[in-house]
């Protein structure tokens, strides 16, 4: 008997599908119609909370990854069901980012799917209005997602063939609440958790101490003395925020970085490398963006900036780290206003130690110190995903589908246009089996 099969003659005995109506706007519980019936013991773990049978796929994360896949779905007429923890779409964006942030790259590399952005929108739109564009995405494909639910575990049911999604409900009660369906789509991001630097002495330092994740705006440190750990893009962005909010920034600089002017003769630095790649090979490439941003920005090494070995396009595609697209910063390095430190050795009180032994104080610390994905934590499979950062074990474009309707979206480390590529992968691939399986996409929770 094929896998198909076996799981249609489940569902006839089994009270979770006895309970689900095909009606879209009646849906009943589990708990309440398993009260007085002996299940088995599968079923029997699912009495204790909510439960409901989910006909199309569930995605998990809210962020702009959830709403493609969601929309190239939609376009298909396929239905879905999106968790998401926190109170609003795209909680990175609108609750984690500083005011004066913007895309790095030109608006026609950070579209989603089926949806330009507006046409009177400038070349790199600011951060609110990324956020408006997001809104109207998914007002405009009916994207409803149930907010507030915080998936605190997710496994495939052997016996079933389906996944079991369980949540919490944010609030007093924290009421918990399962979900099941035979496809889940993982769309939490490389950026779900903030990391949190191990230094001595970080723990005991008497000054304000805060992740750029909850960073908004040098207003709040003006005349202050700032030490910024990190110089990627949110650090060097940060430390030209506090520049122009009258702050006092240094900028720990532990790792060699690429710094790149956002703009190279008269074209977006991104989508120059792209038209140059249709023809040249990688090491080609990075050799002419290296040369032209050493005639814009001079040797950069000299203030302490020191490049990689590989070039940007290959250290990205090798590791996934960013080069830095100066928007400004680098000016105000060149001017000293804002100071390049290299690594920490330890904190003491106020006063910061470097590791080429001076000694500086300081009124706060900013840790740019990036995020990491938090899939280890909830989802219980080891095939898809590594549990040591939490990303798919295969590169791109190879980690977008795992087994048993397991799926991944937005960890390709390339953006918003990874995020396109397998968005489209994943409602085509999830198509198929409606039509193979003769399932009627028409009926949704």
């Amino acid at each position: 008997m094929d896998p198909w099969s076996e799981s249609e003659g489940k569902r006839a005995h089994d009270p979770i599908f006895q309970c689900f109506s095909q009606n879209q706007n009646h849906r009943q519980p589990v708990e309440n119609c398993c009260k007085e019936r002996s299940v088995d013991a599968v079923v029997a773990r699912s009495e204790r909370r909510t439960c409901f049978l989910v006909s199309g796929p569930i995605i998990v994360g809210a962020g702009p990854s959830g709403l493609a896949v969601a929309a190239c779905l939609k376009e298909k007429g396929i239905g879905s069901l999106i968790l998401e923890r926190s109170n609003c779409i795209a909680p990175l964006w609108q609750l984690k980012t500083y005011d004066r942030l913007s895309l790095h790259l030109p608006r026609n590399f950070c579209e989603l799917p089926l949806m330009p952005f507006p046409a009177d929108y400038p070349i790199y739109p600011s951060k609110q209005q990324f956020v408006a564009y997001l809104e109207s995405y998914a007002a405009h494909f009916g994207i409803s997602p149930m907010y507030n639910r915080t998936v605190v575990r997710a496994e495939y049911d052997e016996q079933l063939l389906l996944w079991r999604v369980r949540t919490q409900t944010s609030g007093t009660m924290g009421e918990e609440v399962q979900y099941v369906s035979r496809w889940l789509i993982v769309a939490t991001g490389e950026n779900a958790e903030a990391v949190q630097p191990d230094i001595d002495g970080l723990q005991e330092f008497p000054g304000r101490v805060m992740h750029t994740s909850a960073y908004k705006s040098g207003s709040a440190f003006t005349g202050k003395r700032v030490l910024v750990l990190g110089c990627g893009n949110s650090g060097m962005e940060v430390c030209l925020d506090l520049c122009n909010h009258n702050a006092e920034p240094h900028i720990v600089v532990r790792d060699a970085v690429h710094i790149l002017p956002r703009e190279m003769l008269g074209h977006s630095t991104f989508g120059l490398s792209m038209w140059l790649l249709k023809w040249l090979p990688v090491h080609v490439v990075d050799r002419i963006l290296l040369c032209i941003a050493r005639a814009i920005l001079g040797d950069t090494a000299r203030l302490g900036l020191k490049r990689p070995a590989f070039g940007p396009l290959e250290l990205k595609s090798l590791s996934g780290k960013t080069p830095v697209l100066d928007v400004g910063t680098f000016a105000k390095i060149k001017s000293g206003d804002i100071k390049v430190r290299p690594a920490i050795r330890q904190i003491s009180g106020r006063d910061v130690e470097f590791v080429d032994g001076q000694l500086e104080d300081f009124d706060a610390i900013v840790l740019a110190t990036g995020y990491k994905s938090n899939v280890p934590f909830w989802l219980k499979d080891r095939e898809l995903f590594s549990e040591k950062d939490g990303l798919p074990r295969k590169a791109f474009p190879n980690g977008w589908k795992g087994e048993n309707g397991l799926y991944s979206v937005g960890f390709t480390r390339r953006g918003l246009m990874g995020t396109s590529i397998d968005a489209r992968r994943i409602a085509y691939d999830i198509e198929q089996q409606w039509k193979a399986k003769g399932t009627h996409p028409d009926v949704f929770l």
